[in-house]
């Protein structure tokens, strides 16, 4: 059974880095889609998972520099369509990579992407997709077996299929990502995808299953599920990290370097991070 969620909109003054510190720090917890607005950001949380309790530990909110307030707000999944068609604008990458909803027009790009993001992060929006996406346009991923964990819309897991990966498998903990990756998937005729509801322990049996491995999750979970991510990868094989900030590149880099990934290339966007690794 679907879950309605809980939308927390919160006004943040200022802004920057305000929403940017937010976003990170309820990135720990249970929400799992957030959307920027000009007053600041809007998080998504699973009704069920919302207690009283659930921001009590959010430094932000007791950091005198700022000045943050709420409002929440119960949302049923079958209107969120209608809030990111009013929301949801185009997104392109270098002129390579358009990123599109179904109800906008169609562009002349080597790779486009058609979305329906509904309840799921990862529209290219974000600093952190966006910059994967640019990893990948400058990868070559011929005949490449990729994972996408923590796929989201399972965005980066087609864009790397329509540049020739030979196949994808595709994992996402929440049930409305793994519906709705299989629903963007069919939408943009990728066929040579495997979607999976679960976490890291999915990859207890995919010893050295990947040439490519893309993880843009949070730096805990990063942390956590290094060990699992480098046992999938294969000698030689690229692993590209998102989900955190420039600060947190040392221990990132730290703990890949434990299971043999070396850092090869790094992006910044507005002091969010991706690193490019190599097993070697």
């Amino acid at each position: 059974m679907l879950n309605n969620y809980t939308a927390y909109h919160f006004t943040i003054s200022p802004k920057e880095p305000g929403a940017e510190i937010l976003l990170a720090e309820l990135g720990e917890l249970a929400f799992d889609s957030f959307v920027e607005t000009e007053e600041g950001l809007s998080a998504y949380i699973q009704t069920n998972n919302n207690t009283a309790d659930l921001l009590n530990d959010i430094y932000i909110l007791n950091n005198p520099e700022f000045e943050v307030s709420y409002v929440t707000e119960e949302i049923e999944q079958v209107n969120w369509n209608e809030e990111w068609e009013k929301n949801f604008e185009p997104i392109n990458v270098d002129d390579l990579c358009y990123v599109r909803a179904p109800f906008h027009e169609t562009k002349k790009v080597p790779y486009e992407i058609v979305i329906e993001p509904k309840m799921s992060f990862g529209t290219g929006h974000h600093e952190t997709t966006f910059m994967m996406l640019k990893h990948i346009l400058n990868l070559d991923v011929t005949n490449m077996n990729v994972l996408d964990m923590g796929c989201g819309t399972a965005i980066l897991a087609i864009l790397a299929l329509m540049k020739g990966a030979k196949h994808a498998d595709a994992i996402d903990i929440d049930n409305w990502c793994y519906l709705n990756s299989i629903e963007n998937a069919e939408r943009n005729n990728i066929k040579n995808i495997t979607v999976y509801e679960g976490d890291a322990a999915l990859l207890s049996n995919k010893t050295a299953a990947y040439d490519l491995v893309i993880a843009n999750i949070n730096r805990n979970i990063l942390l956590n599920d290094m060990q699992a991510y480098a046992g999938t990868l294969k000698a030689n094989g690229i692993i590209l990290f998102s989900g955190f900030y420039v600060e947190d590149i040392p221990a990132i880099e730290a703990a890949a370097n434990q299971h043999g990934m070396h850092l090869q290339g790094q992006l910044t966007k507005n002091n969010w991070a991706s690193l490019k690794f190599i097993k070697k």
